[in-house]
């Protein structure tokens, strides 16, 4: 088959790296879920401290979850794990992809309510720099976007699109970064201190040099809590604007997605606090860069393009290349 006659449509391989990927991303919460902490009352707490803040709707299962967590903590918390290490495996096992990826939804919109409060959406708590709207959610957007399917008859310019179409994915980035922009200007955390308090709050249990980066970023930000939150809105809000935009111009809000992910996985983060043995995941960033690289047009994108092009982030550039020959084999999914 010659090059010309190759109509897959671009990043169909790529979609597979992404699944990869967050397959290994619940690999690494099952494996964190068996940490020693998890197997102590800090859990429970943990989970039991989610509920402040919330509508009583909201807040009571959460009790009660952490309550039963409390007196079963060594059977649950196994099970937890166990499912978050079967839902990585499922997904990188490509027959089984479909109904991990299902699965993984279910269980991420529990994960979400019950053991992380809405990710303080309804209390007011909720922090682009910290991780709000709660990590799990992401995991749910991402098993959409990421759905082994395609739209008949339809070239989609990115991995993003090819399950839900472009209108429904750019709707829904745009909701995802509207949100963070409008958290990151809610009164608790323009506070003068607040992001400064927030970072340091972050450094407890951290190795040395963590601490330092930290406290670093803390100095920077003291008492500039209004300025570095306007700031931050406005690239977040260019970054819900950019998948609107044509290719070099996304691509370029992408990367600002990538950079403000890097900067709040470090300093806002605290690489998701696994350096500390408590964490249950990595955090928010590290899967805000998964959906930009999901969202990555290729050089050529829309409804004339005939071959896709090898262009993007290093990670993906070999998967979109490979994958306008792999999509041409039936049964590809």
């Amino acid at each position: 088959m010659t090059p010309t006659m190759v109509h897959a449509s671009p990043g169909t391989d790529a979609r597979r790296v992404l699944q990869l990927l967050l397959a290994a991303t619940w690999l690494l919460d099952g494996l964190l879920q068996y940490q020693s902490f998890m197997y102590t009352q800090a859990f429970g707490q943990m989970i039991g401290g989610t509920a402040a803040g919330n509508p009583g709707v909201i807040a009571d299962p959460i009790r009660w979850n952490a309550a039963l967590v409390a007196h079963h903590l060594v059977l649950l918390n196994t099970v937890f794990a166990t499912v978050q290490l079967l839902l990585g495996l499922g997904i990188a096992y490509r027959p089984a992809v479909r109904v991990a990826l299902a699965a993984s939804i279910a269980w991420s919109l529990g994960v979400w309510w019950f053991g992380e409060g809405l990710g303080g959406v309804l209390s007011g708590g909720a922090s682009p720099v910290s991780g709000g709207p709660g990590a799990v959610i992401l995991y749910a957007l991402l098993a959409v976007l990421l759905w082994p399917a395609g739209r008949p008859g339809v070239t989609a310019p990115s991995v993003a699109f090819r399950a839900v179409g472009a209108p429904a994915a750019r709707l829904l980035w745009l909701v995802l970064w509207g949100s963070l922009a409008y958290f990151a200007l809610t009164p608790a955390n323009r506070a003068p201190q607040a992001l400064h308090d927030m970072i340091v709050s972050m450094t407890g249990g951290e190795p040395g040099w963590v601490t330092w980066l930290e406290s670093q970023a803390a100095a920077v930000l003291a008492h500039q809590g209004l300025t570095a939150s306007i700031v931050l809105a406005v690239a977040l809000i260019a970054i819900a604007a950019g998948v609107f935009l044509p290719p070099p111009l996304a691509r370029s809000a992408l990367i600002l997605a990538l950079v403000v992910a890097a900067f709040i996985w470090v300093f806002g983060e605290a690489f998701g606090q696994i350096l500390a043995g408590g964490a249950t995941d990595p955090n928010s960033a590290p899967l805000l860069a998964l959906l930009a690289l999901a969202y990555w047009p290729p050089a050529t994108a829309g409804p004339g393009a005939r071959r896709p092009q090898a262009d993007g982030p290093p990670a993906m550039a070999a998967g979109q290349a490979e994958g306008s020959a792999m999509d041409a084999a039936p049964g590809k999914p």
